[in-house]
């Protein structure tokens, strides 16, 4: 959404194409002035639509997208920019996912996956690619020995928090108990929310007995209602309609992320909102820079416990960390600076494209092994749909 918001204030011509179902929650492109556009998985009514559009500019979300559409973008539009918009780096997710299973530390040689080289060579088929994270831009950098010309960092972009949206903000006494929010189908939310319930909550009521946690997230299940328990003041609230409400009512934000990747809305949603967070250095990564964070970050069960029952006991500690979350929206995250380098590097990528392309061969070998594999899949597939 800030991507688009970005392009459009240039004066651009900004269509959304997406496979995905219909939603009663979808933002309203339409009043953006957005043209929203209904595309098919594996049909070729998607190279005429796009040969009809004729964008200067592609933007695939998630390197699955760009797997399933990029070839099609590259030989219908030959001229475009492609551009991955990565989200977070989905090898890092999962190796760190699985290796909490196995309940061992993560070392850099867990990142050698199959998920890794399918998203390396999306990495390498696109002109540009958005990262999201610092330290992932670093990972691809050193580790993965990507050419820094095909990256670009931009983490979200914020307008700064104006006096009167901080003056706005509801106070320590107008507050009240323990949030946590997360979308309920991402594994990382969803291992927080157990965490939360079997480790951390009970130490956490020992010493608040009358404290409530109230759990918000999309797409509960039978499985997350089952966590419910009113004696013990663990909530599950559900689907939130305005995540800056449920914000501003708590008093403390608790997101014990044991993995994940990318940079987490619901810790910058808290900082907008005034509202003092306790996270993990998994939490915390790429998201504050040399700021202080507006909480603590903790990474044992009790020590977490801990310093949520001091936050939310102690209106002087409250009121100091409340603070902490203003430069780091109106600086570590300001759209003026990061949206207008991101734009630059579109441009300066697009005016020079040929020369780009040919510094990049891995790229140009990868697109034709793609072009001879993914595109006969994909007709084979298509021809399959038809006869069934």
């Amino acid at each position: 959404m800030q991507l688009m918001e970005l392009f459009l204030s240039q004066g651009w011509s900004v269509a959304f194409a997406c496979a995905a179902g219909e939603s009663e929650y979808r933002s309203d492109f339409e009043q953006m002035g957005v043209s929203r556009h209904c595309i098919e998985l594996n049909k070729s009514s998607f190279d005429e639509f796009v040969k009809q559009l004729q964008p200067t500019l592609v933007v695939f979300d998630r390197f699955t997208l760009e797997e399933q559409f990029g070839w099609r973008v590259a030989e219908a539009c030959p001229d475009a920019l492609r551009v991955l918009d990565t989200i977070d780096l989905h090898c890092l997710r999962l190796a760190r996912h699985a290796t909490l299973k196995e309940k061992r530390e993560f070392t850099l040689n867990d990142l050698m996956s199959d998920t890794a080289k399918r998203e390396l060579a999306s990495i390498y088929r696109c002109d540009v690619s958005v990262m999201i994270s610092d330290h992932e831009m670093e990972l691809l950098q050193q580790f993965f020995k990507v050419d820094a010309a095909l990256l670009h960092y931009t983490p979200f972009l914020f307008d700064p928090l104006s006096d009167a949206e901080i003056n706005a903000w509801p106070g320590f006494a107008a507050r009240q108990h323990f949030m946590t929010i997360g979308n309920f189908l991402h594994e990382p939310n969803w291992d927080a929310v157990l965490y939360l319930k079997h480790e951390i909550w009970p130490l956490i009521r020992r010493q608040l007995p009358k404290s409530e946690l109230h759990v918000y997230g999309a797409y509960p299940s039978q499985k997350v209602f089952q966590l419910h328990n009113a004696k013990e003041g663990f909530l599950i609230k559900g689907r939130a309609d305005s995540a800056s409400e449920v914000m501003q009512r708590a008093r403390v934000c608790l997101a014990p992320l044991r993995f994940g990747a990318g940079i987490k809305g619901k810790l910058t949603d808290a900082m907008q909102n005034g509202t003092p967070s306790v996270t993990t250095d998994i939490g915390a990564e790429a998201m504050h820079g040399s700021f202080a964070w507006n909480g603590a970050v903790e990474n044992e069960p009790a020590a977490f416990a801990d310093v949520a029952v001091q936050l939310h006991q102690n209106e002087a500690l409250w009121k100091h960390s409340q603070q902490r979350a203003i430069p780091i929206i109106n600086q570590f995250f300001s759209k003026e600076k990061h949206g207008q380098l991101l734009l630059e590097k579109l441009l300066i990528t697009q005016n020079n494209l040929k020369q780009h392309r040919l510094n990049n061969f891995t790229g140009a070998m990868l697109m034709q092994q793609t072009v001879s594999a993914t595109k006969y899949m994909s007709l084979w597939i298509e021809t399959k749909n038809k006869l069934m």
